[in-house]
């Protein structure tokens, strides 16, 4: 491994060894990895991921960690944190399409669109997630998603080769993507979007901010909706009608605000959210023979 830091570093490339995942993370929760490589653009990513892939190493892509759950021992791993690479500006195409670095934050992003008064984007101003990360999951909230506005995405395939897909042929379902589960790295997107009003856009988003503040548990760490929405109800009414809003198992708490997040209320493990949500989905299961399916994802 000291090895491939050292070519990495070489390169150019900012490498970080023994690095806290729990600093990189919402939840604040992980181990160390071994080393993490922080790219300052998408050159550095593709650098990056080709000195790692001629080493035999595929590594562990992270944008802003804000729906990840990582180990709490050591992780013998490479962490490639593209939220890093996110010096680069929005782009204005067209007068309706914009370009972003997938390392940029969604807030930021939806911002840029904003100060164009490019509206659509209202609903991704309170993501904490990443560009990339929120194509990658098909992020959404209050009735809009990804699969609505991106139209195109730039990525490396598993094998190095830059492509650049359409929208439509993305695959985006509810909470997934044709990337999910994939080592494909995400590059960036352009996003299709409509003409607006500044200050109406602004309004919106105010709205928006006021109602996550006041509904979610924004105060604690946490990796966001922990469960899926059922096809049948909602994860966090299942929960909270099975009496487990507040349960607690060591530092890990179903909010007591929320009952679809899961939050860090001081020192938990990721023992302690797995073992929160088995007894969550247990609990559900046997009243209402639904089993909630993990959104949050696990590293390694």
């Amino acid at each position: 491994m000291q090895v491939i830091i050292a070519e990495l570093t070489a390169a150019g490339l900012r490498v970080l060894e023994s690095e806290p995942l729990a600093l990189h993370t919402s939840f604040r929760i992980g181990g160390p990895v071994r080393a993490m490589v922080l790219p300052n653009g998408e050159a550095e990513i593709v650098l990056a991921a080709q000195i790692l892939r001629e080493t035999g190493i595929r590594p562990i892509i992270i944008g802003n960690g804000s729906n990840l759950l990582a180990d709490d021992g050591p992780i013998d791993a490479v962490v490639l944190k593209t939220q890093n690479g996110a010096s680069a500006e929005v782009q204005q195409l067209s007068a309706h399409t914009i370009y972003a670095p997938a390392g940029m934050l969604l807030s930021r992003v939806a911002t840029a669109a904003r100060d164009l008064e490019l509206t659509g984007l209202e609903f991704a101003h309170g993501i904490p997630g990443t560009l990339g990360g929120a194509i990658y999951m098909n992020a959404g909230a209050y009735c809009g998603e990804m699969a609505q506005v991106v139209s195109e995405v730039r990525y490396l395939d598993e094998n190095l080769v830059e492509r650049t897909i359409s929208g439509d042929e993305a695959g985006f379902a509810y909470r997934h993507s044709r990337f999910s589960d994939t080592d494909a790295i995400i590059l960036g997107a352009t996003l299709t979007l409509s003409p607006g009003d500044r200050a109406e856009i602004q309004a919106k988003m105010d709205d928006l901010a006021g109602r996550r503040k006041a509904s979610q548990p924004l105060e604690w760490p946490s990796g966001g909706s922990t469960f899926k929405r059922p096809k049948e109800g909602y994860a966090a009414a299942l929960i909270e009608e099975a009496d487990l809003k507040g349960f607690v198992v060591g530092g890990a708490q179903v909010s007591e605000k929320h009952a679809g997040f899961v939050i860090n209320r001081g020192g938990a493990t990721c023992d302690d959210v797995l073992r929160l949500m088995e007894h969550i989905q247990e609990t559900v299961y046997q009243r209402t023979g639904i089993l909630l399916e993990p959104e949050i994802k696990r590293i390694p």
